[in-house]
């Protein structure tokens, strides 16, 4: 279901949302006649028009989206340490509060994420709210509708839940939105709306991007794992590990490239579309249009941010056995060293092992950047001191494919390469994570080996003789974990290799209680190196979550003229 088909169907039944401060009470600005909606064509064009807001593009090309970018790439993974802003700090200075843990609720991102998660729940409900008048669909077509729209509404809550905590719950049945406090986390609906599209959702569908009951069984648990519900989480795991359709692709890599988009490993993926006739392709997952080199030379593309940190990469190396470095505080020690200026040809300043997963999830200098030639070092960085010397990869399309982005407008990078939400990698460790807490310490083993044996079999980056790129050696665990505790450590940071820049990471060390030490040890260090994080902290019970905005307070009121919404603890 491509997102130009999402558009077009909006437009045909008028229903473009306004952009103004509430969205809590949206309104459209061409309002569709009950008659047109209340029909099955009618709620498959308000289904559809709900999944085109999933990868947060829900005002277009507009610069708010970026903040409700399906790739959490600001909340998960800037705001951890796997990436830096990048760029330069002057621009899109509102994250810079996010990076450094001193956002506060007029902050812009703020207000944006909620912006365009309520967006998706008005949308959901509007779907939930026409459905029971349809006529012309059968009680099992209604179901399905229904399970479809409860999977997406769920959705756009955990995103919420996840940054702001406490957040008002709108359904279909909501008379004055305004009026609803946030007066709980809402696990409890969210629950209830997941658990129905994992009863109710087909087990797949012709049409590419819908969700299906795999797809929300696997939300389910992941919905548990962030409560620290392991018992809950593992018995859904198990069944879509041993009973769905799903397999591991041969090659890491694959679940990154254009032409393996919707492969076999894949279980809810957002897809996208270039060169559709749309302005500056924003099917094409516009919430990161920023996030792509500033410096290469023939990519065109803008704008350097979103870049990898040191301790990101540092997290790769591997000891002559091929095996991470569980139990190593990272230190200014484990900075890798590079060459700033390969001006004069290939200087591959680091020639220790390395896990292969390392160069194809970061462009690094001396390593080629997929085909656009050799990572020239700091020539290719908008600016260093503030992003550091390495590039984003998992996202880039190649030079070969540089007529399948948008050629229009300043944002170029943008691209049909799909974001991969859920795939059976993310089953396979969490379940993991759930046998070392709850079940099997050999089954956990067993687990995590899985994606470190496909890690090993995986292509590695080459240069042009075909040689490899670098030092790369990665093994299985030879033997079982010695305790819950090395299991923990064995699969929290195999789970951060295999999912880098892919944003779990902050909401992981969140739900995992690290958040606070690890955090804090990573400001601590990268300070000595980024100015721009020295002196910046954590603060634990506080910075776990961001603030509701206050645009949102001052709309919601009662009949008393009292704000309805309480602030997230910590802010004022």
């Amino acid at each position: 279901m491509k997102k130009v088909i999402y558009l077009t169907i909006l437009l045909s039944v008028g229903l473009l949302y306004s952009c103004g401060d509430d969205f809590f009470n949206i309104k459209p600005k061409g309002q569709g006649s009950p008659s047109t909606l209340t029909t099955k064509t009618g709620i498959d064009y308000l289904l559809t028009g709900t999944y085109a807001v999933v990868d947060g593009t829900h005002l277009g090309t507009s610069g708010t989206v970026w903040a409700s970018s399906v790739s959490n790439w600001v909340w998960g993974s800037i705001a951890s340490d796997d990436a830096y802003k990048g760029s330069s700090y002057g621009d899109q200075a509102t994250i810079n509060p996010v990076e450094g843990f001193f956002a506060d609720a007029d902050n812009g991102y703020v207000d944006n994420h909620w912006e365009g998660l309520y967006d998706g729940v008005v949308r959901a409900n509007d779907v939930l709210r026409y459905l029971p008048d349809t006529e012309d669909m059968s009680d099992a077509e209604k179901t399905e509708a229904e399970a479809q729209a409860k999977f997406l509404r769920a959705h756009f809550y955990v995103e919420l839940t996840k940054v702001h905590g406490k957040v008002p719950y709108v359904d279909e049945n909501t008379e004055d939105a305004k009026t609803v406090a946030n007066d709980h986390i809402l696990w409890p609906e969210i629950e209830t709306d997941m658990k129905f599209a994992a009863d109710n959702l087909p087990d797949s569908w012709t049409a590419k991007g819908r969700a299906s009951s795999w797809a929300a069984k696997t939300y389910l648990a992941r919905i548990y794992l962030l409560q620290g519900k392991h018992a809950e989480a593992k018995p859904l795991l198990d069944d879509v590990y041993s009973n769905g359709p799903f397999q591991l692709v041969e090659s890491f890599e694959q679940n990154y490239m254009i032409a393996t988009n919707n492969n076999k490993e894949s279980i809810f993926e957002i897809q996208y579309a270039t060169n559709d006739g749309a302005s500056g392709s924003p099917n094409a997952g516009w919430g990161d249009a920023l996030n792509f080199p500033h410096g290469v030379a023939g990519t065109g593309t803008c704008c350097g941010f979103f870049q990898p940190t040191h301790s990101l990469v540092s997290a790769y190396v591997v000891g002559d056995d091929g095996l991470p470095m569980l139990d190593n505080t990272y230190t200014a020690d484990d900075m890798l060293p590079y060459d700033p200026d390969l001006s004069d040809g290939n200087n591959i300043a680091y020639d220790g092992p390395l896990d292969p997963r390392l160069d194809h999830t970061v462009g690094r200098p001396g390593i080629p950047y997929l085909d656009w030639g050799i990572h020239q070092g700091e020539g290719w960085i908008r600016d260093p001191s503030n992003g550091g010397p390495y590039l984003y990869k998992k996202n880039m399309f190649k030079q070969a494919e540089k007529g399948l982005a948008t050629t229009t407008g300043w944002a170029t990078g943008v691209n049909p390469n799909n974001f991969r939400k859920f795939r059976l990698a993310h089953v396979i460790l969490w379940l993991a994570e759930c046998e070392a807490q709850v079940g099997s310490l050999e089954r956990a083993t067993s687990l995590v080996n899985e994606i470190r044996n496909r890690a090993k079999a995986s292509n590695v980056v080459t240069l042009s003789d075909g040689t490899p790129a670098a030092n790369y050696k990665v093994e299985p665990y030879g033997e079982t974990f010695a305790s819950k505790e090395v299991a923990m450590k064995a699969i929290q940071l195999e789970l951060r290799l295999e999912f880098a820049m892919e944003g779990l990471r902050f909401f992981d060390l969140v739900r995992w209680g690290i958040a606070d030490d690890v955090i804090n040890n990573y400001l601590d260090v990268e300070g000595t190196k980024m100015a721009h994080l020295a002196g910046k902290t954590f603060v634990a019970g506080k910075h776990e979550k961001w603030p509701i905005p206050q645009t949102q307070r001052d709309l919601s009121v009662d009949e008393s003229g009292n704000t309805v919404l309480e602030q997230t603890d910590g802010y004022n």
